[in-house]
């Protein structure tokens, strides 16, 4: 009898209740999208022609200038800046730290600056760039970009995401306009967004997508924008990119994924407040909980449970006894120090929420 791989490396199995995290291998990837993998692992490929035609393909899906696939959204961070300091040169190419008067200023607002799994600053550096913040953590407005803008500035970053302050901050259509006053490119870095072209229609440069995220592909990443722009992303793959190179498999896969994606769409925020009304009954029929339908923090068509617990237990000591044992629970902890704890059951199908359910009934007895 073959050994899963959980019984093989004796490794807990995890009900991933948290979202589309790094942490916990991001999705689940389609039929599909295996055979893709599959079928690409058994070929060769002149990689630089791959990777040039999967962009164009990708970049006429997306109705953009130009595409490039890369290993994962970081790595779309670190290469997209590097691309805008060196702008196809290639001394800088083979000599990304080594200063020659290179504008490498980059300007992020404040409340942008978060860590994801690793800082928004390290891969700035990463890619030779120096962060510049603009604003304080609880506001940052066009004005606050601009006063922050040099003769050494390269391009303005935004980060479009869950983990950064949502308030008093300024619009990516208004770090465009600051950025098409500027004469800057503008970076969005849209890791875990479902909308894949507004950005780019909104007038950003570069945009940057995980793809393995809500595309649900493989570990991946896709930099969309301008060609010129691209083209000095796509030089990367030569410098520091060398380091986060990707695989034909996973070039191969990532774009059926988006192919599948486009055609089908992800689950709506009706169907999962569908699938979230019977949770929710059975949650409340616990001792010590008050659940609760919630939207996204970030105004995504997503919807999670929220959890109050109270009684002798805290919130923290709930979520470290769910993940105690196998089935490991994995939620969403951000808010257990308020005693709120929040369950994402985009991964999550009707057993495995039967299963949290029993847990939490045998933690709370």
């Amino acid at each position: 009898m073959t050994l899963s791989s959980y019984e093989k490396y004796d490794l807990k199995e995890v009900i991933n209740a948290s979202g589309k995290m790094t942490v916990l291998g991001v999705s689940k990837v389609s039929e599909r999208v295996q055979e893709a993998q599959r079928l690409a692992g058994e070929r060769f490929y002149e990689m630089g022609d791959l990777i040039e035609k999967t962009g164009a393909y990708i970049a006429d899906l997306l109705e953009v200038e130009d595409a490039v696939i890369v290993s994962s959204a970081s790595a779309g961070i670190a290469q997209s800046v590097a691309g805008v300091i060196g702008r196809g040169d290639l001394y800088h190419l083979y000599h990304p730290y080594v200063e020659r008067g290179e504008k490498r200023e980059i300007i992020l607002p404040k409340g942008h600056n978060v860590d994801y799994g690793t800082g928004v600053d390290v891969m700035v550096a990463q890619g030779g760039g120096r962060l510049v913040e603009a604003g304080y953590a609880n506001m940052c407005s066009a004005e606050h970009i601009e006063m922050m803008v040099t003769e050494q500035t390269a391009a303005i970053l935004y980060i479009k995401s869950h983990h950064t302050v949502q308030k008093s901050m300024l619009t990516v259509a208004e770090a465009v306009a600051v950025a098409r006053k500027h004469q800057l490119p503008l970076i969005v870095d849209a890791a875990a967004e479902e909308d894949l072209k507004s950005y780019s229609q909104l007038g950003a440069d570069l945009v940057i997508y995980s793809g393995a995220k809500a595309i649900e592909g493989p570990s991946s990443g896709l930099v969309v924008g301008k060609k010129d722009y691209i083209d000095w992303v796509r030089l990367q793959s030569k410098g520091l990119g060398r380091s986060m190179k990707i695989g034909k498999e996973n070039i191969l896969g990532f774009t059926q994924a988006i192919e599948d994606y486009l055609a089908f769409g992800s689950e709506t925020g009706e169907a999962m407040r569908h699938r979230l009304a019977p949770f929710l009954k059975a949650l409340n029929e616990l001792p010590n909980i008050d659940a609760k339908e919630v939207q996204d923090g970030a105004g995504r068509d997503i919807y999670r449970a929220e959890v109050m617990v109270s009684g002798e237990l805290s919130a923290k000591e709930v979520i470290r006894q769910l993940k105690a044992t196998s089935p490991a629970v994995y939620t969403r902890e951000y808010r257990a120090n308020n005693g709120i704890i929040e369950f994402d059951i985009r991964s999550v199908n009707e057993k495995e929420m039967t299963q949290i359910v029993t847990r939490l009934g045998e933690i709370l007895v």
